[in-house]
């Protein structure tokens, strides 16, 4: 497959789905305007428009771009993981019916599953495996 190459620590919470500490990713508290893509293919994921302070530890978006991120119910019915529906990488969980904005969605993203592109920064090419 041709994948970014990805750091331990990211391996370790893309590929073994572990999630970051909270309040230690670069994009918590990180509010300036572009596209957050997947950082193992790329994937344009989040507008900063869908971004918001959810006081969680970790970034937060309240909408995904079109078909860029699949949502897989855990056996337990609790959680909901969610990953780009491109390279299946593990991006967070999403949870509903918090009431935090209109959309009443939380999608919880790690940092270390991201990459930031400013605008004005042309977006780089999708990879696929």
């Amino acid at each position: 497959m041709v994948y970014n190459g990805l750091s331990t620590e990211e391996r370790r919470i893309i590929e073994n789905k572990v999630t970051e500490r909270p309040f230690s990713g670069e994009y918590d508290d990180f509010y300036n305007e572009g596209v957050y893509i997947c950082k193992r293919c790329n994937s344009p994921l989040f507008s900063s428009k869908a971004k918001f302070d959810a006081r969680c530890g970790w970034p937060a978006f309240d909408e995904h771009f079109d078909g860029a991120v699949k949502w897989i119910p855990y056996p337990d019915g609790v959680r909901t993981e969610i990953v780009c529906a491109r390279c299946e990488g593990h991006l967070g969980h999403v949870f509903e019916g918090e009431g935090l904005t209109p959309k009443n969605t939380r999608h919880c993203a790690n940092s270390l599953s991201l990459k930031f592109v400013p605008v004005g920064s042309e977006l780089p090419g999708v990879l696929t495996p």
